[in-house]
């Protein structure tokens, strides 16, 4: 590899060590203007904890940083901000009770005398907003009020609205449609045009390989190697961050019975509009649409966690109802891994012990109403090996966590609170392959064991891999209905536009 004589950004001999748990170790990493870099490694590599010191969100513990040839020591986000770095982070960091407006321009307020100027505001963030394509998204809408890919999108254009020199796009695509994937690369084609350096992290390799032009990868907080992106396969980038070879995943194996679980019968609310289906015992089915097409508000809906306006849900043959709180679908047989496991799915102060066993205290940990810690431990350690979970021990905070070793407890309190019938929204988001894998593999074991399974995924691939049928929402309403051996990508997708394009026509 050829040497870089004048990098836009390095970084070098990066260490970080919180008491005495060491989570980087003499990193190094460099940037050239007009590159897209990725940034690869598997859950807890420290590829966030690099990037929050490269971005002053977390100071260095030692080593050294220089930005356009001068020595970079920022002391928190808005230094680094003054100096050209910006960050979209894969936890989502917007005040939800605010407009979008007053989001993108949070730092930077338009104001006169200490007035703000509401047009100069709502001005500006409609250029953000149209600059990615974010045509249908009113600028006074609360933020809150929008589904995480939404949301998602709304932060990227807020960094992509101020001129930087280096900009850290963690988990970009996350929570995104196809369409909106696409839309983010064209702005990144751009800004590498424009000779900004961007620092891009996913677990997306097909991603990766497309869009980067160099990769450096970590394992377990320590520098591996840097090369071009062409030189790799995606297998081989796989390997670099595992030092494992990979396996792939066997041919798909159905456990489909005929007896009906779960029905869904007319449920409407907000954008969800007269949705039906039902799943049966040992069927996986995928929910495919489009971001803000009412996929999680679907899910929402049937949970309890939002009111539906009509509709009820059945659950082993019990009586048509609707339930008014979370609580009680968990009590009739539903378990729900959220989109958002920062704001709906776990509790980030607490450990990893108390998260894990949270949703069965009482069934499972409890006698005579004094918690068995033995318990709690030992089960807690099963998950955690089960599932990989990188973790230092089982009292260690949740916030501590890297963000897939976070989803990995958030399923986890499931697996052991049991159910009929699991939700996963985005279950795989901020996931590397690997762990992945191992989720796909939860999946069949569960069906196998006779649960019923629903997965809504921004990702179609992950869909056809893992279902056995893939239903379509589309601005609200069920569109499509594809059984495993008569679906096609080209199909689904079209069904997910269709009601977009039906709006198109009337207006």
């Amino acid at each position: 590899m050829k040497a870089i004589v004048n990098p836009l950004f390095s970084a070098t001999n990066i260490t970080k060590r919180y008491e005495t748990v060491t989570v980087l170790g003499d990193v190094q990493l460099d940037v050239r203007g007009g590159e897209i870099h990725a940034l690869l490694g598997a859950n807890g590599a420290g590829k966030s904890t690099l990037c929050k010191i490269i971005s002053g969100l977390t100071p260095a513990s030692s080593g050294t940083m220089q930005l356009d040839g001068v020595d970079f020591q920022p002391t928190n986000k808005q230094s680094a901000e003054t100096a050209g770095v910006q960050i979209v982070q894969q936890e989502l960091n917007q005040i939800p009770t605010l407009t979008v407006a007053e989001n993108i321009s949070l730092s930077q307020l338009p104001n006169t005398a200490g007035v703000i100027s509401k047009k100069k505001l709502a001005q500006r963030a409609q250029r953000a907003l149209d600059r990615v394509g974010l045509h249908d998204i009113s600028t006074d809408t609360i933020v809150g009020t929008l589904g995480v890919g939404r949301q998602q999108m709304i932060e990227i254009a807020t960094a992509l609205d101020r001129k930087c020199k280096l900009l850290i796009l963690d988990e970009p695509t996350a929570a995104l449609s196809p369409a909106e994937v696409e839309r983010l690369f064209e702005r990144l084609e751009q800004m590498r045009r424009d000779g900004i350096g961007i620092i891009y992290i996913s677990h997306r390799l097909d991603e990766v390989a497309k869009i980067a032009d160099r990769i450096t990868v970590l394992r377990d907080g320590k520098y591996v190697c840097t090369q071009d992106s062409s030189a790799l396969t995606t297998e081989q980038m796989v390997r670099l961050m595992s030092g494992e070879e990979t396996v792939s995943r066997s041919d798909f194996v159905s456990f489909e019975t005929e007896s009906i679980v779960l029905r869904v019968n007319g449920i409407s609310g907000g954008i969800v509009r007269d949705v039906s289906f039902s799943v049966n015992r040992g069927e996986r089915l995928g929910i495919a649409g489009l971001v803000g097409s009412g996929r999680t508000e679907l899910l929402r809906l049937i949970f309890g966690a939002d009111t539906p306006q009509s509709g009820s849900v059945e659950i082993n043959g019990q009586p048509p109802k609707r339930f008014a709180h979370p609580q009680a679908a968990v009590a009739a047989g539903l378990a729900m891994v959220t989109e958002d496991r920062k704001q709906n799915g776990l509790l980030l102060s607490q450990s990893v012990r108390v998260n894990t066993t949270l949703c069965a205290l009482l069934k499972q940990f409890s006698l005579l109403g004094v918690l068995r810690g033995s318990r709690e431990r030992s089960v807690t350690q099963e998950m955690v090996q089960d599932l990989q979970t990188k973790c230092d021990h089982l009292e260690q905070t949740i916030e501590t966590l890297s963000g897939g070793n976070q989803q990995k407890v958030a399923i986890s309190k499931w697996l052991v609170r049991d159910a009929d019938v699991f939700f996963f929204d985005e279950p795989t988001r901020g996931i590397d392959v690997s762990a992945r894998r191992r989720i796909y593999g939860l999946f069949d074991s569960l069906a196998k064991s006779g649960k019923a399974i629903v997965i809504v995924s921004s990702d179609l691939e992950e869909l056809t891999e893992t279902c056995d049928r893939i239903g379509v929402m589309s601005a609200g309403r069920w569109v499509g209905d594809f059984k495993r051996e008569d679906w096609s990508a080209d199909q689904i997708m079209q069904a997910a536009f269709s009601q977009y394009k039906q709006a198109e026509t009337v207006v």
